[in-house]
């Protein structure tokens, strides 16, 4: 699930682990630089600022 601050343009996922990444809107796959709060969400890590993890890739999880 991600959360989303538009006005900053970033925001924070939640992996099945339970651990939080942040991430930055250029990170979303299809472009539009949008989450919807909430929205289930598939990622890949990658070394991010200060020796933290983030997430990059982003895209939205649909119902098969």
């Amino acid at each position: 699930m991600a959360t989303f601050d538009d006005a900053r343009g970033w925001g924070t996922v939640r992996g099945d682990d339970g651990e939080e990444l942040f991430f930055h809107c250029t990170a979303v796959a299809d472009g539009s630089r949008r989450i919807a709060a909430g929205t289930p969400v598939r990622y890949r890590l990658a070394p991010g600022h200060l020796g933290q993890w983030e997430a990059t890739a982003l895209e939205l999880v649909t119902a098969e």
